[in-house]
C-alpha cells in the first residue's frame, strides 16, 4: 500500500510542478517575435521598425539606401540628423544559438551611437534561463559611445578602448552582440563618410612572366570558387547548384596572362585607367550571375564586391565580355564576363569578398529574405612586392571564449579524464571491493558528484541539455556551423566526451557519474540517509518503473517532432529540463514555478533514487538510444538468468527477471559488478565457496568470468610448471 501511494504521489507532484510552468512558458518575448517582411528586407524599414527609439532627434526617415543598407533620419528642418541601420543588413555574426541577434542601431552625424534596440533573438538561455532584460540592459552601455571606438567585453584594455560589462551566464551572446554593434556602426559610419579609413599603400605586382594551368591557379588561390547550394535558397537540388562560380583578379600579371592569354591581358591593361581593377567571372548554375532583371543603364543586382566597410556594385558600363578562358584544364562553364571596379578605395593587396546576392527561403517561416553568399579572395603573396600586408581581423566570439578560460578548461578536462580512467579500470576497482565495503567505488563517485555539481554545474555552468541535441540534429539537416558548437568550450568538450563514452560504454558514465543534475539528485538521496530518512527511502515497484521509464522517451520524441515544426517552440518546451534554473541562472533569479519544479525534484530525490533521470529527462533518453549500440557492457553469468540478487539491489531497476542488464537504463553504479566477484554476496560464488570449505579444498582466485578457477586447472598448471623446472635442472 505504501509503495503504491508513494508512486502515485511522486508522479502527481512532478507533473503538477511541470503544469505550473505552462503559463510562464506561454509568455511572449523577443525570442518568439516574428519580424514583418518590411523590417527584414522591405524598402521602408522605419515604417515597421521603431527607428525613433534609436534616433530620437529624427522626425522622418528615408527609405533604405546604400550598400550595406542604412536609413537617413531627418530633423524638423529636413536636414540629416543621423542614421538608422539594421544589424542583419550589415553583418552576419551568429550568437550562441547560431543565429544573429537582430538589432536596430541609431547613430548621429558625428558618429555617436544614439540608441540600440533588440528586435529579435534566438538565444535559448534568454528564453528559459536569464531574463531578457539582461540583454536589453547590456546594449544600453553603447549609448553615447563613438562607433569607431575599439569596443571590448571585460576590463583590462590598455590601448584606449572601451570596456563593457558582459552578461554572466551568456558570455558568448555578449561577445557576439558587441561585435554586431561595433562592426555595424563602423561600417555604416565609413560608408556615409563619418569615419575615415586609414590610407593603404598601393599594390605593386612583381613582373612574373608565367602562364599557369587552371589547376595551378586554383591551388595557389588565384582562382576563387563560390558555390551556392540549391537547398540554401529553396531551389530544386535535382537541377544542380543554384550558382557555381569561379572568379579572380586579372590585374595580377600571372592571373591575367593565364586566363586571357598574353595578347588579351596586354590589351586589357592598356584599356584600364589608374585605380581601375578587372575581375573575371565564369559560372554555371540555375540562374545567371548577371541577374534576370538587368536592363541597359541598370545595375547588375547579383554580383557585388566587398572590402572592409566599402561595397562595389557594377553597371553595364563596368562589364566586358569574356569570350574565352585560355588556361589549360579550365572547367566547363555556361557564361562568363569581366567586371571593372572603378575606385581608388579598392586595394587588391588586402583581402576582399565576392558576394552573390539572392533571395533565400527562411526555413522557419517560409518567407523570402534577402541573403548574400560570400567568398574571400586574397592575391597570393608571391605576386606582391613585399608580400601580403599584415591584416588585423576581428577575433571570432568562440575564439575569445576559449582563450580566456585556459585554466578552467584544463581543470574541466582533468575531471572528465579522471572519470573516464576510473571507469575504464572498473574491473580492478570492483575486484578490490565487496558488497559491504566498496570505498574504491563510492569515494571516487562521491568526489565526482561534488565536483560535477559545484565545479561543472554551478561554476562553469557546463550542464549538457537536450536543446543541444536538437541543435545538432538540425545542423545535420540544414547547415553545419562549427562556430555554433565551439561557442561554449565546456559544452563542446563535454559532448566530445559523451560521444566517445556513450559509444564505448553507454550513457551510464555520464548520467551516473558526471551529470550535474543527476549528481545533485544522488547527493540529495545520500543526504536523506545521513539525516535519518533512510528507512523511508523507496524505489518504485519494478512493474510501475517499467511503465514510467518510457515517459522520458515520449518527452524526447515530442521535443524532436516539435523542433521540426518550430525550433523556438521546442526550446520553450525544453524547460521540462530543470538545468537552467538549477545551474545556469539560480532558482532565486527565476519565477517561483521554476524554483518549485526544482524543489519538487530534489525533495523526491531525498526519498527515491534519481527520479528525474529515470522518468522525465529527455537528455537521458537521447543518450539511451545510441547506448543500445555501445561496444562494451557489464558482465553477466549463466546463473544470472535465475538469480535475482543483483536485480533486487539495482537502484536503476535496469536488470530484468532474466538477469539481463538494460544498458539504456543503467546508471553505472557498479553494485552488480561488485557482487559479480564477491564470494560472500554472489549466490553462485557463495555456494561454491561453502562447498570448498566443507570439503577442505583451497579457494582459488576468481577469473574474469566470475567463477573460482577450477582446482583441476590449478593442479595441471602446477604440474606443468614443475616439469619445466625439472627439465631445466632447477
Amino acid at each position: 500500500m505504501f509503495k503504491r501511494l508513494f508512486a502515485g504521489h511522486m508522479a502527481q507532484a512532478m507533473w503538477l510542478a511541470l503544469c505550473m510552468l505552462l503559463p510562464q512558458l506561454a509568455a511572449a518575448s523577443l525570442y518568439s517575435t516574428e519580424l514583418p517582411p518590411e523590417v527584414v528586407s522591405g524598402p521602408n524599414l522605419c515604417a515597421a521598425a521603431p527607428c525613433r527609439d534609436v534616433l530620437p532627434a529624427a522626425q522622418s526617415f528615408s527609405p533604405r539606401k546604400g550598400s550595406p543598407f542604412y536609413v537617413e533620419g531627418y530633423g524638423a528642418d529636413k536636414r540629416v540628423v543621423g542614421y538608422v541601420f539594421l544589424s542583419t543588413d550589415v553583418v552576419d555574426i551568429p550568437a550562441y544559438s547560431g543565429k544573429p541577434v537582430v538589432t536596430l542601431i541609431g547613430m548621429d552625424t558625428t558618429g555617436v551611437i544614439t540608441g540600440v534596440r533588440i528586435l529579435k533573438h534566438s538565444e535559448p538561455i534568454l528564453l528559459a534561463g536569464l531574463p531578457e532584460t539582461v540583454l536589453t540592459n547590456f546594449v544600453k552601455q553603447y549609448l553615447g559611445k563613438r562607433g569607431d571606438a575599439k569596443m571590448e567585453i571585460g576590463a583590462g584594455q590598455a590601448d584606449g578602448g572601451l570596456n563593457f560589462d558582459g552578461i554572466s551566464g551568456a558570455t558568448v551572446t555578449a561577445i557576439a552582440e558587441n561585435q554586431v554593434i561595433a562592426q555595424s556602426a563602423f561600417i555604416i559610419g565609413s560608408q556615409v563618410g563619418i569615419f575615415k579609413r586609414k590610407e593603404r599603400p598601393p599594390a605593386h605586382f612583381k613582373p612574373l612572366a608565367e602562364q599557369l594551368s587552371w589547376d595551378a591557379l586554383a591551388k595557389e588561390g588565384s582562382v576563387g570558387h563560390l558555390v551556392v547550394p540549391a537547398e540554401d535558397v529553396g531551389a530544386d537540388p535535382a537541377k544542380g547548384p543554384y550558382m557555381d562560380l569561379y572568379f579572380g583578379y586579372l590585374n595580377a600579371p600571372t592571373v591575367g596572362t593565364s586566363v586571357l592569354g598574353e595578347h588579351g591581358y596586354k590589351r586589357l591593361m592598356q584599356d584600364l585607367k589608374p585605380d581601375e581593377h578587372a575581375l573575371f567571372v565564369v559560372a554555371n548554375g540555375q540562374v545567371s550571375f548577371k541577374g534576370s532583371g538587368f536592363v541597359r543603364g541598370g545595375i547588375y543586382d547579383r554580383i557585388q564586391v566587398r572590402q572592409d566597410s566599402a561595397s562595389f556594385t557594377f553597371r553595364d558600363t563596368d562589364y566586358l565580355n569574356l569570350y574565352g578562358v585560355e588556361a589549360q584544364g579550365k572547367p566547363a562553364y555556361r557564361e562568363s564576363g569581366i567586371f571593372i571596379i572603378r575606385s581608388k578605395n579598392f586595394n587588391p593587396a588586402w583581402p576582399w569578398q565576392l558576394s552573390f546576392l539572392a533571395n533565400r527561403t527562411d526555413k522557419q517561416t517560409g518567407a523570402k529574405v534577402f541573403a548574400h553568399f560570400d567568398e574571400e579572395y586574397w592575391v597570393p603573396a608571391r605576386y606582391l612586392e613585399g608580400g601580403r600586408p599584415r591584416v588585423e581581423r576581428p577575433e571570432p566570439a568562440w575564439h575569445k571564449a576559449w582563450s580566456g578560460k585556459k585554466l578552467e578548461i584544463a581543470l574541466f578536462v582533468l575531471v572528465l579524464l579522471t572519470a573516464g580512467v576510473l571507469y575504464a579500470q572498473r574491473d580492478k576497482l570492483v575486484r578490490a571491493s565487496s558488497r559491504k565495503h566498496k570505498p574504491w567505488i563510492s569515494v571516487p563517485r562521491h568526489l565526482l558528484w561534488i565536483a560535477s555539481v559545484v565545479y561543472l554545474g554551478w561554476m562553469l555552468k557546463a550542464q549538457p541539455s537536450v536543446t543541444q541535441v536538437l541543435t545538432w540534429f538540425h545542423s545535420l539537416i540544414h547547415q553545419w556551423k562549427w562556430e555554433l558548437f565551439l561557442s561554449d568550450p565546456f559544452i563542446f568538450l563535454f559532448w566530445i566526451f559523451l560521444a566517445v563514452t556513450v559509444l564505448l560504454w553507454g550513457r551510464g558514465l555520464f548520467c551516473g557519474w558526471l551529470c550535474p543534475m543527476g549528481s545533485l539528485q544522488h547527493l540529495a538521496y545520500r543526504l536523506g540517509q545521513v539525516i535519518g530518512l533512510g528507512r523511508y527511502q523507496r524505489l518504485l515497484p519494478k512493474r510501475v518503473h517499467d511503465k514510467l521509464k518510457w515517459t522520458k522517451y515520449v518527452v524526447f520524441a515530442v521535443l524532436l517532432a516539435v523542433s521540426l515544426w518550430s525550433m523556438e517552440a521546442a526550446e520553450t518546451l525544453a524547460e521540462i529540463e530543470p538545468f537552467k534554473t538549477t545551474f545556469l541562472v539560480g532558482p532565486w533569479n527565476r519565477p517561483w514555478p521554476y524554483t518549485l519544479f526544482v524543489a519538487v525534484i530534489l525533495g523526491i530525490s531525498i526519498l527515491s533514487e534519481r527520479p528525474y533521470c529515470k522518468y522525465l529527462c529527455p537528455l537521458g533518453a537521447s543518450l539511451a538510444v545510441p547506448s543500445t549500440f555501445r561496444l562494451f557492457g557489464l558482465k553477466r553469468k549463466q546463473e544470472c538468468t535465475t538469480c535475482h540478487a543483483c536485480a533486487a539491489g539495482c537502484g536503476s531497476h535496469a536488470i530484468d527477471a532474466q538477469g539481463n542488464i538494460d544498458q539504456r537504463e543503467c546508471l553505472a553504479c557498479l553494485d552488480c559488478m561488485v557482487m559479480y566477484y564477491d564470494d560472500h554476496a554472489c549466490p553462485p560464488l557463495v555456494k561454491e565457496r561453502k562447498a570448498r570449505d566443507k570439503a577442505g579444498q583451497p579457494l582459488t582466485p576468481i577469473d574474469a568470468r566470475g567463477y573460482f578457477i577450477p582446482l583441476e586447472r590449478v593442479r595441471a598448471e602446477l604440474a606443468t610448471k614443475a616439469g619445466q623446472q625439472q627439465g631445466t635442472g632447477k
